[in-house]
């Protein structure tokens, strides 16, 4: 009797030790997984563009979500608090790196850890947003992509679009940084053209149509930034401008292309790619982010809503379709 408790015992122990041994196996395959969490601020399609083009840029190096990495995509709906908890999220998992697209999305995650890799896309200037120490050294554990467009070029192209052009309404979020700055560009801009502006700030969705209506009658035309709020909102914009017959130059295409009337603009698509080529740098372990610079796109193209065009009756001038 003692022997067979002794066998039955020993069998028992080598179930147990065999049993463990597979479930170990099962969690090391998920462990062995990278995790990327991507922190998008709001849904507009420069954003989702951008999106698109990070998990395109890392599928085509062969980073694929299920086979060798894990994303964990979350949108904060632009509420501000939403990034707060999702950015928490990212680093109570222990991601081994965190993509943050739009500059309120970027703030919230860097504010929580300086451990994990941070990748910014759709920012129009880190430095300024105090995310990194200097865009071309950032020197801490967050780089990136600006999405900073041809801002002196766009007023140009207003101008040569408006006939008797003589003030600009400004519009844009008074509490988006990004804004801001490449406001603070447009207006010098201006300044050196001779022409006048009026800033029409908003602080929420709520008030853009209301605020656009106020320029009618001052402006012969509307320039709005890479502006994450109006981006959301062109249509409600549109639903002023167009039957004002007043032009609206854009910060991007896609906004363009939801109500605007022209721009020269980046593909967000593409700064996505190159945020993603970053990325695979980084998993790699080939360079850390304080030693990489902030990226940026080199090339732009004009984009033009046709619809606008001619609802509004401008003209676009041949020679701008062969720069």
């Amino acid at each position: 009797m003692k022997y067979i408790y002794s066998l039955l015992i020993a069998m028992s122990i080598l179930i147990v030790s065999c049993s463990s041994g597979n479930t170990g196996n099962t969690s090391n395959s998920e462990n062995d997984l990278l995790k990327i969490g991507i922190l998008q601020l709001i849904e507009h399609d420069a954003l989702d563009a951008s999106y698109r083009g990070f998990v395109d840029g890392l599928k085509e190096a062969g980073y694929e979500d299920g086979k060798n990495i894990t994303i964990d995509y979350q949108n904060a709906q632009g509420e501000q608090a939403n990034c707060v908890t999702i950015g928490q999220k990212f680093v109570n998992d222990k991601s081994d790196l965190i993509l943050a697209i739009a500059t309120p999305a970027a703030q919230a995650v860097a504010n929580m850890t300086k451990d994990i890799p941070i990748l910014v896309t759709a920012v129009t200037d880190p430095a300024a947003a105090k995310l990194v120490a200097d865009n071309d050294a950032p020197g801490g554990n967050v780089t990136g992509t600006s999405d900073l467009t041809p801002v002196d070029a766009q007023i140009e192209l207003l101008s040569q679009i408006t006939p008797n052009l003589k003030t600009v309404g400004l519009l844009y979020c008074s509490s988006e940084q990004n804004s801001v700055f490449q406001m603070d560009i447009a207006k010098k801009k201006l300044e050196s053209m001779g022409l006048k502006y009026i800033d029409a700030t908003v602080t929420s969705a709520n008030e853009i149509q209301q605020v656009v209506q106020s320029l009618i009658g001052k402006v012969e035309a509307i320039y709005t930034p890479t502006d994450n709020m109006i981006a959301a909102g062109m249509a409600t914009v549109a639903l002023v401008a167009e039957p004002a017959k007043i032009p609206v130059v854009c910060g991007e295409g896609g906004m363009t292309m939801l109500g605007g009337t022209a721009t020269y603009a980046i593909s967000y698509y593409e700064l996505g790619k190159l945020t993603a080529t970053q990325a695979i740098t980084i998993l790699k372990g080939e360079k850390q982010p304080a030693d990489m610079p902030i990226e940026t796109l080199k090339s732009f193209d004009l984009v033009v809503n046709t619809n606008m065009v001619n609802s509004i009756g401008i003209t676009i001038p041949e020679s701008l379709y062969n720069k």
